[in-house]
């Protein structure tokens, strides 16, 4: 009876878009991060299974996101690699205008989402250790001038395609072997550059990707 009732609440939310699951309840160890969000579950299931494969296989890198907005998947970052540098990249005052009209031209998207309504005191008071947050504030790959680091995991959450395309040009070269990067929007209809611009880099690299079935379609690049 128990297991119908699950169904049929199952299938209620999955007729809505929404679901309910006891994915990985066999895991034998605690989460790493807190998964309070079931709208994008799968992403925050999946950074939780690398940064366990990170530290069991003992990988160096620090960690980084570029497109930060309020800093919910930023917290996730954090609390899975809670005693690592987080560099976090945003212009903290949304779109830049050049790509917008980038993304315009080639139908990619409209570039109309404000997303200037944070700032970097907020997102750093969601942190449990700011000290360990590195903030670069502006517009990317100008603000990653003068690091000097190596990663193990970097999401890329920019939505627009000059920007992810930049992004990938600059982390791929130095991420660690065994590390990961997470590009948001791949499948997302929305923003059809990100899709392009992952495509794009991995074909000029010969490298391969794999697209996660999550809220927003993101695609993982593993090196």
């Amino acid at each position: 009876m128990k297991r119908k009732i699950i169904h049929l609440i199952q299938s209620i939310f999955l007729s809505r878009g929404l679901f309910v699951t006891h994915t990985m309840r066999l895991l034998g160890r605690k989460r790493r991060i807190d998964i309070t969000d079931r709208m994008d579950y799968v992403r925050m299931s999946s950074l939780d299974l690398i940064s366990e494969e990170i530290y069991t296989r003992q990988l160096e890198g620090n960690v980084a996101e570029l497109g930060v907005y309020k800093g919910d998947f930023a917290v996730k970052i954090h609390q899975a690699f809670p005693e690592r540098i987080l560099y976090l990249f945003d212009t903290f005052e949304g779109f830049k205008q050049k790509d917008i009209d980038l993304d315009k031209q080639n139908n990619y998207s409209t570039g109309t989402q404000d997303f200037s309504d944070t700032n970097v005191e907020y997102v750093l008071g969601r942190m449990t250790t700011p000290g360990n947050c590195i903030v670069k504030k502006g517009f990317f790959p100008g603000t990653a001038e003068g690091v000097n680091d190596k990663f193990i995991f970097v999401s890329i959450d920019t939505d627009l395609y000059q920007p992810i395309y930049e992004g990938l040009k600059y982390f791929y070269p130095l991420l660690n072997r065994g590390g990961y990067i997470f590009i948001h929007d791949f499948n997302n209809a929305g923003y059809k550059g990100a899709r392009q611009a992952v495509i794009k880099f991995c074909e000029e690299n010969e490298i391969g990707y794999f697209p996660l079935s999550d809220g927003c379609g993101s695609a993982v690049i593993c090196k």
